[in-house]
Parts: structure tokens; C-alpha cells; sequence
């Protein structure tokens, strides 16, 4: 294709944007995963493990994986759900809120590189669009069921 389509600019943009916080998460023998992961569970009160999956738009699976490393590490701890006996609240250990920490400050840090860079009235602009491309794909009005 000659001139780039929304697609390449969102998926080259977003490779970037990760490859940047694994290099750093690296520096801790962490990902970026890990700190999106931290960064999603309530400080305080944890976060049911139910919750936490659609929180970050992350199938249950790869939120395992995730889950499991981070518990090994003893970033988190799993306890029992008080108001649902089936369900397990995730939890931050101290060392977890520690990583938390960290994470956020790397993220204030994007953020606010890129906000002294670019005018309000454009980031205004760009999460308007950023929104209306997940409205559309999340309510299927690109591509619809009947479509094969």
C-alpha cells in the first residue's frame, strides 16, 4: 500500500510504545504486562480475579499466565472473594505495591512527555477518535457476524 492505512499507524504506534516500557520494565527483570497488570488492581482493597480480565481487555488465559509469574514473584497474593465463596480477590503484596509505584511513574512520565509535546486541543482529538475506533470494532459495526 502507498500511503498507510489507520490500522499500520495504530499497530506500528502501539509496537513502539510497548517495546519502549519492556525496556524498561526489563531494567527491573519485569514487562510490561506485569506493570499493566499492577497498575489495574486496586491498591487497597485488591481486585476480584472475575473483575480484573475485562478491566484490562485481556482474555482470562493470558491473564493466568500473567497472574501466576507475578504470584511466583510475590508481587501478589490470591485470597478468598468474602462476598462470593467461589470467587479470589487479587491482592498486592508490599513488594507489589513497591513495582506499582515504579509503573506509574513510568506511565505519568509518557504521559507527560507526550502531553508537552502535543497541544491539547490535538490530544483532544486523538482520544475522540481513539474512542470512536473502539465503538466501532467493539460493537461490531465494521464487521458483523453474517459477515465471513
Amino acid at each position: 500500500m502507498k500511503d498507510k492505512t489507520i490500522d499500520y499507524a495504530l499497530r506500528t504506534t502501539w509496537l513502539a510504545v510497548q517495546k519502549m516500557y519492556n525496556e524498561q520494565a526489563a531494567k527491573f527483570e519485569s514487562t510490561m504486562a506485569t506493570g499493566f497488570t499492577l497498575l489495574s488492581i486496586d491498591p487497597e482493597k485488591g481486585t476480584p480475579s472475575t473483575a480484573l480480565g475485562p478491566k484490562m481487555g485481556m482474555e482470562a488465559t493470558s491473564l493466568s499466565r500473567i497472574l501466576k509469574t507475578m504470584e511466583k514473584k510475590g508481587l501478589i497474593a490470591r485470597k478468598p472473594n468474602p462476598k462470593d465463596g467461589r470467587g479470589v480477590i487479587i491482592s498486592l503484596t508490599e513488594f507489589g505495591r513497591e513495582k506499582r509505584v515504579y509503573s506509574k511513574e513510568k506511565v505519568l512520565t509518557f504521559n507527560n512527555s507526550i502531553k508537552n509535546q502535543i497541544s491539547e486541543e490535538k490530544l483532544k482529538h486523538f482520544h475522540e477518535v481513539a474512542e470512536l475506533i473502539t465503538d466501532m470494532v467493539c460493537n461490531k459495526k465494521i464487521y458483523n457476524k453474517s459477515d465471513s
